[in-house]
């Protein structure tokens, strides 16, 4: 039985301790808000926090997971009120929308360390792939999530 903090909720989960935490989240808490991308951690799509900080969880073995607090896309906000969220409707950023539960992710764990970004900082922290190329909008709903978090609406 491994135990797992996410959202908010414990879950005990009967799984092994070497599934990916990917299929732990989609497949046994149902989960489907972080997407399967490479199954290598180096698309970004199943970007999740760990205590805050932006994980790739296809290839994190649930064991490895210990005490941290796992936060998903559903467990962002209750009400999609997240300013990463009101930035992205705003700026509509999303084309296929496929990898932007990623996208979200990375882009908030960025602005909790970082709460006013340079292109430069949002360049260097989102590494996650796009492939219909939205980087351009990427970047505007990052600089908009700040303005947002800042209380500049």
């Amino acid at each position: 039985m491994i135990s797992l903090k996410i959202n908010g909720r414990t879950h005990d989960l009967d799984i092994e301790p070497e599934t990916p935490l990917l299929w732990a989240l989609r497949d046994t808490v149902g989960l489907r808000g972080t997407r399967f991308g490479c199954g290598q951690g180096l698309c970004g799509a199943c970007t999740v926090h760990l205590d805050g900080v932006a994980t790739r969880t296809c290839i994190l073995p649930v064991e490895a997971v210990g005490d941290a607090e796992i936060t998903t896309i559903e467990g962002l906000s209750e009400d999609a009120s997240h300013p990463v969220q009101q930035a992205w409707r705003e700026i509509d950023v999303p084309q296929c929308g496929y990898c932007q539960s990623g996208q979200i992710m990375a882009a908030a764990s960025l602005l909790a360390e970082t709460p006013d970004p340079t292109d430069s900082d949002i360049d260097a922290a989102m590494t996650n792939i796009c492939r219909c190329g939205t980087y351009d909008r990427v970047r505007k709903g990052i600089h908009r999530a700040a303005e947002i978090g800042a209380g500049k609406a």
